[in-house]
Parts: C-alpha cells; sequence; structure tokens
C-alpha cells in the first residue's frame, strides 16, 4: 500500500496530450460544482503510435501523480490509454497501491451509449492507430452488443492537425475526407460514427460536411460526463471523497507557455498552468 492523501480531494483527468480537455470541457458542462486537477503528459505525447507496454508504464506513472496530489478517482481521458494501459492498471496495480482508489476509462462509457443510437447494427470508429490495433472498441461493443458490427479506420495525422491549429483548414478537409471515405468504403451500411480520439471533436465542422447524409456522428465528452454523473450517484462512497469547489487545475510535463497557447485551441480560454515531472 502506498501513503497517498487520505483526506478529500479533486477529481483528476489524465491524458497524454490535449485531447482530454474536451473530455473535461464536457465533465465540467455537467458536474461544474467539483474540483479537478488536469494532467497532460504533453512532452511525450502523442501516446497513440507507442507499445503497450510503454502506454501503460507512462499512464501509470500519471495516475500515481494525480494519486499523491490528493485524487481519489482519476479518469483517464485518453483512447489509446484507456484501451492500453487501464485494463492493467485496475486489476494489477490498484489493489496493490490503494484498492479503495479507482480509475475509470472513456471507452466503456462510449461503448454503452452505442446500442442505443445505431439502427443499422453497423458502426465506424476513427481513431489513432494504437486505438485501432487494439481493437478495445470492437471488444468492448461485442460484450454488450453482440449483433453491432464494427469497422474502425486509423487516422494518423487528425491530432497533428488539431493540434497546429489547422483544423479549420483546406488540408484538415482533404485528410478528413479521405479516412471517412475509406471506412464508408470498408462498410457502406454504417449509421453511426465514433470519433475514438479526444481530439477528433475539433474537427467536427469537416467530419460533419464528409459524412454522408444520415450518419451520426458521436462525440465522447457528454457521454463520458453522464457515465461519471452515474457513477457518483452509485457510489456515494467515492462522491464523499470529492472537494466541490468548482475549481480547476492544469499541470503539464511540457513548457508551461507552451501548454497555454495549445490549450486555448481547445478551451478558448486562457488557463494557469504548472510544470510537474513525472518520472521523480
Amino acid at each position: 500500500m502506498m501513503n497517498f492523501p487520505q483526506q478529500p480531494g479533486p477529481i483528476g483527468v489524465f491524458d497524454s496530450g490535449y485531447g482530454g480537455l474536451t473530455v473535461l470541457h464536457g465533465i465540467r458542462q455537467l458536474l461544474p460544482q467539483y474540483d479537478y486537477m488536469y494532467l497532460g503528459d504533453n512532452a511525450r505525447a502523442p501516446y497513440g503510435s507507442r507499445s503497450f507496454e510503454v502506454v501503460y508504464q507512462f499512464t501509470r506513472q500519471a495516475v500515481l501523480k494525480l494519486f499523491s496530489m490528493g485524487c481519489h478517482l482519476v479518469i483517464l481521458g485518453c483512447n489509446t490509454a484507456s484501451a492500453k494501459a487501464l485494463r492493467t492498471i485496475q486489476q494489477r496495480d490498484l489493489p496493490m497501491l490503494d484498492p479503495s482508489r479507482r480509475v475509470l476509462g472513456i471507452i466503456r462509457p462510449t461503448a454503452e451509449t452505442i446500442g442505443n443510437l445505431t439502427e443499422s447494427r453497423h458502426i465506424g470508429v476513427l481513431a489513432t492507430e494504437g486505438t485501432i490495433k487494439s481493437q478495445s472498441y470492437s471488444m468492448e461493443i461485442r460484450k454488450l452488443f453482440p449483433d453491432i458490427h464494427v469497422s474502425g479506420v486509423a487516422c494518423p495525422l487528425w491530432a497533428a492537425i488539431v493540434e497546429a491549429g489547422e483544423a479549420d483548414s483546406p488540408g484538415a478537409d482533404y485528410f478528413v475526407k479521405k479516412r471517412i471515405d475509406q471506412l464508408m468504403r470498408k462498410d457502406p451500411l454504417i449509421d453511426t460514427i465514433i470519433l475514438g480520439c479526444t481530439h477528433y471533436p475539433l474537427l467536427m465542422s469537416s467530419v460533419v460536411k464528409n459524412v454522408p447524409k444520415g450518419v451520426r456522428i458521436m462525440s465522447q465528452g457528454t457521454y463520458v460526463a453522464n457515465s461519471l454523473a452515474d457513477y457518483l450517484k452509485r457510489h456515494p462512497e467515492m462522491e464523499r471523497n470529492i472537494t466541490q469547489g468548482g475549481t480547476c487545475r492544469y499541470l503539464t510535463t511540457e513548457s508551461e507557455q507552451r501548454f497555454s497557447e495549445t490549450a486555448r485551441i481547445f478551451l478558448h480560454e486562457d488557463v494557469m498552468v504548472n510544470h510537474v515531472d513525472l518520472t521523480e
């Protein structure tokens, strides 16, 4: 057992980069009363193409940091970390570290909702190479809805386009159209597409323009927020361990100035951020 602070603390939200800010935003819209602590491992991002072992090590370091700073509950606001590290952390690490603390991912809440959205029972997933290779969405959806057919396409450049501030450019349009066309060729019966990377909602205007008429786009922020609200209702013992001051602190492994500049693309507001080192 590790000696983490036992008094109530904020909800931790972790992402390899900036995309998790779209998840944080969705959660804060629905649950503004709680305190939050966002940690971006921006110096080592992106995680999308890294191996399972490396993503697990990095994610574990981040979770330990958030626990040590007072969080009892950590949301992995990152599809790659949810795909490659969540299960090992839940099953192997938490029982040894502190069985009362919790780490939740964002793939399961997305999978739980999809059954009510698709009529054709054919869905598509657009995500990073790591998330597609892990087949996490297919596996989670198959567990819940064995009748749903899942097709996935990796979109290697999308996250980089967003972080470069080019989401509204013709170049973005070209790459968005290319991947959506590829997905629809794979399975023309798709009627619902999951944006399986937290950067992708920023490409929404281009995505909407390029999907066939009648295809629904599923962005994660709202669904993850609803799932968290439901979780806290079902687990009052966890809810009691969360402080309610309506604040949010931002931490990054990157330079503070760089984080503030890029975070503005996602949040449309200036944020104060502190540097942290995860390897200590």
